[in-house]
């Protein structure tokens, strides 16, 4: 977010954190301000595009069966582009960042067993300007804050 947010935008960024669905009289009331208030700063942070969506974040125990995995991969830069556009089609990479370090990138993925994790990430070292990859399962979560 390169604008800048007053308390309250950020209060209501914080609120919506914690619920999506929250309704705007419970927002403005937890706010302190008028649910006109509450609503025409909501509507702003969308227009400004600072809240880009709404999402359902659904508890790994009630959805079906998967393998997470982090995949760290090294490229040539030249083939960036190409590769990113690559990556972003594969459905089972739910994120993707750049990194710093011997690797330039790293893959969250999610797939539903390791037969199919094994083969996605031999689909990713096909593709031309991967040099490297080093991959690692995860197990289970400890920690899990919202960004």
């Amino acid at each position: 977010m390169s604008q800048q947010l007053d308390p309250l935008d950020q209060q209501i960024i914080d609120l919506l954190k914690v619920n999506a669905r929250l309704p705007i009289v419970s927002m403005a009331k937890a706010l302190g301000c008028a649910r006109s208030t509450a609503q025409l700063r909501l509507k702003s942070l969308e227009d400004r595009g600072i809240i880009s969506g709404y999402t359902v974040d659904i508890s790994v125990s009630r959805s079906r069966p998967s393998i997470r995995a982090m995949v760290l991969i090294s490229i040539e830069s030249q083939h960036e582009p190409e590769i990113m556009r690559a990556l972003t089609k594969r459905h089972e990479i739910i994120k993707l960042y750049t990194v710093s370090g011997r690797y330039d990138l790293c893959a969250m993925l999610s797939t539903e067993s390791t037969h199919e994790l094994d083969a996605v990430i031999d689909k990713i070292r096909l593709i031309k300007g991967v040099v490297d990859t080093f991959s690692t399962i995860l197990l289970s979560t400890k920690l899990d804050r919202p960004e």
